[in-house]
């Protein structure tokens, strides 16, 4: 009944007959009320081809057009098919595409909710995937940010060993800053870098045709239901990318069906490296920079928001900031002066107490009414230090001998500052000098 479009009881009838073979049942049904009017339906579809998506007509739309302009007095339900058959008519087709191995990597963000002991929070997560041999790279990230990006890609070439030729990625504004004619694009200039550095080609999907790179869209929905159901609790991002890792090396094994037949992942992926671009001699540096930042009188720099302490040599000069996915680098002269951990939410200034205990020389209360020096997590054998020299030579003068010490730790490490004052102690010599 269902092939033939008979009902049940039809079908019963038919090997009784001389010819049990139903003919099917046609649907060329007339429309003497919507009939006259398909070419105006068809004229309306036709103007929404050149409309945005979000501003097309709805069945509903149509059905009260026709009403309101036309006079059509018939329901709903003759319009809503037509539509549907219409709509049926004309949906896109799609080619089969078989890319040569080493040829293609798509790339693409995703989202997913992990438990971390703070509570639950929406993660985003890098996936890159070879078109050949479908062998993906996911990893967690804290942002999806530029500087994310490079970290991603970066990490992803250097856990596979090659590069390929292309990489795709939709449009986003921290890969392409402005979408031109066809293709083209206005590349960011870190990810141009990056490009010129692995020595592949950047290429972009058209707008609104992610289907250009299905296999990181379906990587992406593969996360989340293979990988990420049920949701994963974890201790931090670096245990959930361990996680992943061990799944991605596991994907190895997998077996693939294509319209060319079953693949293993692992065979494919061994001939696409060996026709892909090698690593470089060295390694990209995943950052973005900004050049000519200047330091104020709180031997402070700006960088996304949060301000970032740099040393007292450094104040009222100019100096460059890399930004990385985990920390702040600021640069002088063409060396590193400071490095900090990244925060991405606005927050009080991050001051490393080291930068600034020079200063207290000068200004011994500081030591007690600045929040750098108060929130300092110093072990309790320097802190004991200090003590002994305010009960020993007063509190002023102790302050001054205690800030002597501490100002040690800009050109020794901590462990043997305290090793000194243990060794000074042993030998009842516990002095400033």
């Amino acid at each position: 009944a269902r092939t033939f479009h008979h009902s049940r009881y039809r079908i019963s009838e038919v090997p009784h007959q001389a010819e049990p073979v139903p003919h099917p049942q046609t649907r060329n049904r007339p429309a003497p009320v919507l009939g006259p009017l398909h070419a105006v339906i068809d004229q309306i579809l036709a103007d929404d081809e050149h409309a945005p998506p979000k501003q097309r007509h709805t069945a509903m739309r149509v059905f009260r057009r026709l009403g309101t302009e036309h006079g059509y007095t018939g329901c709903h339900g003759q319009v809503q098919r037509y539509l549907r058959e219409h709509r049926g008519r004309h949906r896109e087709t799609f080619i089969p595409l078989a890319h040569p191995p080493g040829q293609r990597l798509e790339a693409d963000f995703g989202h997913i909710h992990v438990d971390f002991p703070a509570g639950r929070c929406l993660i985003p997560f890098l996936v890159t995937v070879w078109s050949y041999s479908n062998y993906p790279f996911v990893l967690a990230l804290p942002s999806e940010r530029t500087e994310a990006i490079l970290a991603g890609m970066v990490a992803a070439f250097e856990f596979l060993g090659t590069v390929p030729r292309e990489v795709w990625w939709d449009n986003p504004k921290t890969v392409a800053k402005l979408i031109l004619r066809g293709r083209q694009r206005e590349l960011h200039p870190r990810y141009a870098a990056l490009a010129s550095h692995y020595a592949f080609d950047p290429r972009f999907c058209l707008p609104a045709h992610g289907q250009e790179k299905p296999d990181a869209e379906s990587t992406v929905k593969a996360v989340r239901k293979r990988f990420a159901t049920p949701v994963p609790s974890v201790a931090d991002l670096d245990t959930l990318n361990d996680r992943f890792r061990r799944l991605r090396l596991a994907e190895q094994d997998r077996i693939v069906e294509s319209l060319a037949g079953p693949f293993r992942i692992a065979d494919r992926f061994a001939a696409e490296r060996a026709v892909a671009g090698g690593l470089p001699q060295r390694p990209f540096d995943p950052c973005i920079e900004r050049p000519a930042v200047a330091v104020d009188k709180y031997q402070t720099v700006a960088f996304e928001g949060d301000r970032y302490s740099v040393p007292r040599d450094y104040a009222y000069s100019v100096v460059t900031v890399k930004g990385h996915v985990d920390r702040v680098v600021i640069v002088a002269g063409g060396q590193v002066v400071a490095s900090h951990r990244r925060h991405y939410e606005r927050c009080a200034p991050v001051l490393d107490p080291l930068h600034y205990v020079i200063a207290p020389g000068r200004r011994p209360a500081a030591l007690d009414h600045a929040p750098v020096f108060r929130d300092w997590d110093l072990p309790e054998r320097i802190l004991a230090l200090g003590a002994t020299f305010e009960e020993r030579s007063g509190a002023r003068a102790g302050t001054r001998q205690f800030i002597r010490v501490l100002e040690l730790l800009n050109a020794h490490p901590q462990v043997r500052v305290e090793r000194a004052i243990a060794d000074c102690a042993a030998a009842a010599a516990l002095g400033v000098e």
